[in-house]
């Protein structure tokens, strides 16, 4: 994953980050911390299996939210089904 989809993820999911030796991204929800995923900050691409494991997400989840057919109402529907945010 390049560096620009994973800001696009972040920008998409409404992600607070934080930067460190990575650049942190976590997600929240009602005020509640849900997932955290990171970006190196060196020059080659960030693992993309890693980031969609993190995020709860399927690879070809991943590919969708960055193909944008995967919105944040999309995501937090999904990790409603996963059991991992109540109502």
């Amino acid at each position: 994953m390049t560096d620009r989809e994973f800001d696009r993820l972040v920008t998409k999911f409404r992600m607070r980050t934080r930067q460190g030796r990575h650049l942190r991204a976590e997600f929240y929800y009602q005020g509640h911390k849900i997932r955290t995923t990171y970006r190196s900050q060196g020059r080659k691409d960030n693992p993309f299996y890693h980031i969609a494991q993190q995020l709860a997400l399927t690879p070809a989840q991943l590919r969708d939210a960055i193909r944008c057919t995967l919105g944040l109402d999309d995501y937090i529907a999904l990790l409603r089904d996963k059991g991992l945010i109540g109502d």
